[in-house]
């Protein structure tokens, strides 16, 4: 991606996570968040370790990333397998805030259970 691109990217997720975000005083137990990695951007779960509150742990649960040949983001859920698999029934999005809408109405209980 370039930076405008990564820019625009950047505000669509802060957006996500002003609404997905849980209450501020909740946030030490769990959050939500995202990382930017190359072509692909990642949302997770965020929480304390169950054996170490001192440990966090991040659990990601959408992946997105830009077809830049084909103009569109691939879509991804991690199974229990702790592997990445196409999402169904949307494989696709034509821009980051497709992808956002998917991941928020998680249709079929794949990313937020």
């Amino acid at each position: 991606m370039d930076i405008i691109q990564t820019v625009h990217v950047i505000e669509v997720l802060e957006n996500f996570l002003k609404k997905k975000r849980p209450p501020e005083e909740f946030r030490d137990r769990i959050d939500v968040g995202y990382r930017i990695q190359g072509e692909s951007v990642f949302i997770m779960e965020i929480r304390p370790a169950w054996d170490d509150s001192g440990r966090i742990m991040e659990f990601e649960n959408a992946k997105a990333t830009y077809i830049k040949s084909r103009g569109h983001w691939k879509i991804y859920w991690k199974r229990a397998d702790m592997k990445w698999h196409g999402y169904q029934p949307y494989s696709t999005a034509k821009t980051i805030e497709e992808f956002v809408k998917v991941v928020s109405e998680d249709s079929i209980s794949c990313f937020w259970g």
